[in-house]
């Protein structure tokens, strides 16, 4: 494996994603780590991230000057590499010009990490100190214009710098010095395959769960069904899965997942129907927080009391990926340590004392959707687009009621239907369709109408963070407004939200 040392970056995940696209495996530790506890994972080699910080701020990240005498390959990136030169005797100082953007390399000592590219490439700066003084047995490899020692190497040690980042998209050739880096240099081997992480993960839920029950509950979400599928295929029957039908759910979202979960694969999936007390609780309410927080609340009541029917359960599924991990600070464990005491985790109450199960805690978005291909679920749920928790309940600005849901619910068919007909519906992160609280005048027919307006919303992302709104074809735009309107009641006005995020979210509430 490869480790990351976090130093506080933004492109953090990114860079174990570059590493992942090579098959062999990376994770993000934190910068407090032992020096033997990343002996315990034993990695081929360490990445220190970029940063916010400087080096001589007086809370700047550190991490034990040991760590570079466990003869393991280093690559220091921006921060990462000030922080080597720092530590091992060089000097760091705030740049007299500062770089951030596009910026020409020169190169000057092309092995390893410059193999095969020529004598130069743009890559991308983003920096306000610069390395000014090198320590002992380094070299400089490559400049820029502005910065003299844009990367170093100390060829016997095996550790390198970057004052660049090679992991955005911006930077030429930057996978390419990655993958340089973990085999030419670190001598990795291709072992990360999604075959063989389902292999591992399968063989350790059957170790650590034995004859027990887990329950779990499951949304027909992309995240949930796989991490279900996995279990199931560990602990057959002992998975116990409860659907909350909580009446906010789009049209035919229940029998597809049936069709997709309980009749292709199996699973032992109880359905509970609370359309009902959902509604009466909605009734009236406008307020987006309210919503959720009513919903959040219910949910868990409803699922606690489920839970509660099934003796011996003693464990708690959960689809939580890696992000989430990453982003909450929570302890990084190695691939075996999916498993970690229940604390209210999604609000569930401390009562419940289940031990958590998180197979999915390893691995990004994509690696779940190719988890999922291995495990044989079908493309349309694989491929699934994100569906919020509360569903349709912050797609309808105003009051929620069955009228207006199912008003919603065919506008939204329409959508998905003609965004799929198009080859669309892969390459956006999201597409749905808003119901408005406002009512606009039209003619229908030689009448006047005064009806609802629906809003359709299509972003294009790679993580959720940032989206861009999806420069849908005119064409398809005008298809999509004049099925709805001719086919769904009471709507007689569409419209397209141009809005990025920022400075809006992908939903509007």
């Amino acid at each position: 494996m490869i480790i990351v040392i976090d130093f506080g970056s933004q492109f953090n995940q990114l860079i174990a994603r570059r590493v992942r696209e090579n098959d062999v495996y990376c994770q993000i530790e934190p910068n407090n780590i032992s020096v033997n506890k990343i002996k315990d994972l034993n990695p081929q080699g360490i990445i220190l991230s970029g940063g916010p910080s400087s080096i001589y701020e007086e809370n700047s990240p550190r991490i034990d000057k040991s760590l570079f005498d466990l003869g393991i390959p280093i690559l220091g990136i921006c921060y990462g590499m000030h922080y080597m030169v720092n530590i091992l005797g060089g000097k760091i100082k705030k740049a007299t010009k500062r770089e951030y953007g596009f910026a020409n390399l020169d190169i000057k000592d092309p092995e390893p990490l410059f193999k095969d590219m020529g004598t130069g490439f743009q890559c991308w700066m983003s920096h306000g100190d610069s390395a000014v003084e090198l320590p002992e047995n380094f070299g400089v490899t490559a400049s820029t214009e502005n910065t003299a020692i844009a990367a170093i190497a100390n060829h016997t040690k095996r550790f390198y710098g970057l004052q660049f980042h090679p992991e955005v998209e911006h930077s030429i050739n930057g996978s390419l010095m990655i993958r340089h880096f973990i085999f030419d240099v670190c001598h990795c081997q291709k072992n990360w395959t999604m075959k063989s992480f389902c292999d591992g993960a399968i063989s350790q839920i059957k170790e650590s769960v034995g004859d027990k029950k887990i329950i779990m509950g499951l949304s027909g979400g992309v995240d949930s069904s796989v991490a279900a599928t996995l279990i199931h295929k560990a602990i057959g029957k002992n998975l116990f899965c409860i659907f909350v039908d909580n009446g906010l759910l789009r049209k035919n979202e229940k029998e597809a997942l049936e069709k997709n979960l309980m009749s292709n694969l199996d699973l032992n999936i109880k359905f509970v129907d609370k359309k009902d007390k959902f509604l009466t609780a909605l009734k009236n309410v406008t307020d987006p927080e309210q919503k959720r927080k009513i919903i959040g609340n219910l949910f868990i009541d409803v699922f606690e009391a489920e839970a509660n029917k099934i003796d011996g359960a003693q464990f708690l599924g959960q689809g939580t990926l890696y992000p989430d991990i990453i982003e909450s600070k929570s302890a990084f464990g190695g691939p075996t340590s999916i498993i970690k005491s229940h604390h209210n985790v999604g609000g569930l109450p401390e009562k419940m004392k289940l031990k958590l199960i998180e197979p999915l805690q390893l691995l990004f978005k994509d690696e779940v959707r190719k988890l999922g291909t291995e495990l044989g679920i079908n493309d349309d749920l694989i491929w699934r687009q994100p569906f919020p928790g509360p569903g349709l309940a912050i797609r309808i600005m105003g009051a929620i009621t069955s009228a207006r849901l199912n008003v919603l619910r065919e506008a939204d068919v329409i959508l998905l239907e003609e965004i799929r007909k198009a080859g669309l519906y892969r390459k956006l992160w999201q597409s749905f369709a808003v119901l408005l609280p406002i009512k606009s005048v039209g003619v229908m027919g030689d009448k006047r109408t005064f009806a609802n307006c629906i809003a359709i919303r299509a972003v294009t992302s790679n993580d959720a963070m940032t989206a861009d709104w999806a420069k849908l074809p005119h064409d398809l735009l005008g298809l999509i407004s004049n099925r709805i309107i001719n086919e769904v009641e009471n709507i007689n006005r569409v419209v397209f939200d141009i809005t990025s995020k920022p400075p809006g979210t992908i939903e509007w509430e």
